[in-house]
């Protein structure tokens, strides 16, 4: 079940009607009966945030927030906000509300976002009690917001809905092979152009980190190239977003412990979906950027035939690793798709990971940790767009001594590092294989969710998508 988003130019009538309202002594008066102001003002004294009237014909919902010190605060809080109303309309079975912001303002926009997001449900390959949710339409109405950006809005909405599609789907459905076909089922249409690569192209390549990945499996790799090039496009040189796509990752033959472990690694692929849902939220908006998407896609599973702590293999660089952990898998694939990228000059490159658990330990589920070797002007917008999002980036040092964490005796460096500085080690590793202007996000404490969290849920966030769709539309302006 989808969530439709849509315009309106007028209020419509005897629609259940949600009115923000900035602050409670902006209350618009004028909408309401003096019987329902009287009972208006006798829950704002109780300090409620959320009114609800029956109107008999349709729900009358007031919504109230407090402006909070920065803008993007105050955003969270109507996306949080959205959240709320959308537990209210689930009680009382709404199927259509519309939103009206009563400061004439764009407020109307960001409990929208928050509203549609918590109203995604993943029930798939249920057959018994499936419960979908009872809203269907939310429509925006008010002078403060026009049908330009609600369309934008529906197109990035429906962009993280689908992301979070491909992350929740189970990994029996979802071999390399398989992710390859649903990014081009999700794509088809848009304008995005993708190409597969097999497993006799990706062995024509040597790309030795994505083949010893994969080798302990019956299923072949995948290395999926997206492109978004408008003939419009503001910038000569691409912008590239790489994707880790592991459908499923034990470790390998060093084993994940469980529980609260292997048993969500279907997750493993979040990078990369995260890469097809912002590849079809720009082509969907017809965002005027070149943008190529790279994606190699595989399982680490356990077999007599698997790669092992100490193998040393040729990377598609021609640079050897000796391999100390084969659960450190994802920077192996990861790194041939980032020299792979040298190929088309670009501008930026961006690659999307659920890449260590230092990196989740450190920041928690609140924030993605950022690594790279761009100039400020690209990490602070990408730090602004994050907040626009509230997809919060910190950043991590690369310090060049840190490179000393990879040495290894027999080869050019080794896959993991040592006990300390986990995720910078990773982003170390990547680093070795870029000579162009690149930045790193581990998505690994944000991509996947263990139990509910407002309107991102529980399971399968789509995280990263709204904050690279901030980014990459910045930049295309900026241009």
């Amino acid at each position: 079940m989808r969530t439709e988003l849509t315009y309106a130019a007028t209020l419509p009538a005897n629609t259940s009607t949600a009115v923000l309202v900035p602050g409670r002594e902006h209350l618009p008066e004028e909408l309401f009966s003096a019987d329902e102001l009287t009972y208006i003002h006798r829950q704002l004294e109780l300090k409620s945030t959320l009114v609800g009237i029956n109107k008999f014909t349709h729900q009358l919902y007031l919504v109230v927030t407090e402006p909070k010190r920065k803008g993007t605060e105050t955003q969270e809080a109507l996306r949080k906000a959205g959240n709320a109303l959308h537990q209210r309309l689930q009680a009382d079975k709404v199927d259509h509300v519309v939103l009206l912001d009563g400061a004439d303002g764009e407020a109307s926009l960001f409990v929208a976002e928050g509203l549609v997001l918590s109203n995604y449900a993943f029930q798939r390959y249920k057959t018994q009690k499936a419960t979908p949710p009872t809203l269907q339409t939310v429509t925006i109405t008010g002078v403060g917001v026009s049908q330009t950006q609600v369309t934008e809005l529906s197109h990035l909405l429906e962009a993280v809905y689908r992301t979070r599609d491909l992350i929740n789907t189970p990994p029996n459905m979802q071999t390399p092979t398989l992710l390859s076909e649903q990014i081009q089922e999700m794509l088809d249409g848009s304008g995005v152009e993708m190409e597969v690569l097999d497993l006799v192209q990706i062995q024509s390549l040597k790309m030795g980190g994505l083949l010893s990945v994969s080798q302990a499996s019956d299923e072949s790799p995948t290395f999926n190239i997206l492109e978004w090039k408008p003939e419009n496009a503001t910038n000569a040189q691409p912008v590239i977003l790489v994707g880790k796509g592991v459908v499923y990752d034990t470790g390998g033959l060093s084993l994940k412990p469980t529980p609260n472990s292997m048993d969500y690694m279907k997750s493993d692929m979040s990078g990369a979906a995260a890469v097809a849902g912002t590849l079809y939220a720009l082509a969907q908006n017809k965002v005027p950027l070149h943008v190529i998407g790279l994606i190699p896609a595989t399982d680490n599973l356990i077999s007599g035939k698997g790669f092992a702590p100490g193998d040393v293999i040729t990377m598609h660089s021609g640079h050897t690793v000796e391999v100390l952990n084969t659960d450190a898998e994802g920077r192996l694939i990861l790194a041939d798709a980032l020299h792979f990228a040298k190929r088309y000059n670009p501008a930026l490159v961006i690659d999307i990971a659920t890449l260590t658990g230092a990196a989740a330990r450190a920041v928690g589920r609140e924030g993605i940790v950022m690594m790279g070797t761009a100039d400020d002007l690209i990490k602070t917008d990408l730090k602004l767009a994050g907040e626009a999002a509230h997809e919060r980036l910190v950043e991590l040092p690369l310090w060049e001594e840190y490179q000393e964490h990879l040495k290894s005796d027999i080869a050019d460096l080794k896959n993991i590092g040592g006990a300390e500085a986990g995720a910078i080690s990773a982003g170390k590793f990547l680093e070795f294989f870029t000579n162009y202007p690149w930045v790193h996000l581990d998505i690994a404490g944000t991509a996947y969710l263990l139990s509910p969290d407002s309107y991102r849920g529980k399971h399968a966030t789509g995280s990263s998508v709204r904050l690279l769709y901030h980014f990459l539309t910045s930049q295309a302006t900026a241009l």
